[in-house]
């Protein structure tokens, strides 16, 4: 089933806010399936349907992928980048302690 498999995976937060890597279409899939019935919308259709058609062979798992990051995105449920965020505030208090 290597054929579903993201080339990255995407990082989302789930239950407290913990970071859970999604690797494939089909864990996008399960995802997606228990998503809360109230919370289900169009671009939830569209993630699905793209992991579905993943599953299937008709469309490339990034395919499924793209769409399942922008549904991510959409609900606010994408993990920080945490690597940048370190840097980040790396470079902010380095630049503070320089300051006459």
């Amino acid at each position: 089933m290597e054929y579903n498999i993201f080339k990255n995976p995407v990082v989302i937060l789930v239950g407290l806010g913990v970071p859970s890597q999604v690797r494939s279409a089909t864990e996008a899939y399960v995802l997606l399936r228990e998503w809360p019935l109230s919370k289900k919308e169009v671009a939830h259709t569209m993630a699905l349907n793209a992991c579905r058609a993943a599953l299937s062979g008709e469309v490339e798992a990034e395919t499924a992928r793209s769409m399942f990051l922008a549904f991510a995105r959409k609900h606010d449920a994408l993990a920080p980048d945490f690597e940048v965020a370190v840097r980040r505030s790396w470079a902010e208090n380095s630049n503070i302690r320089r300051q006459p």
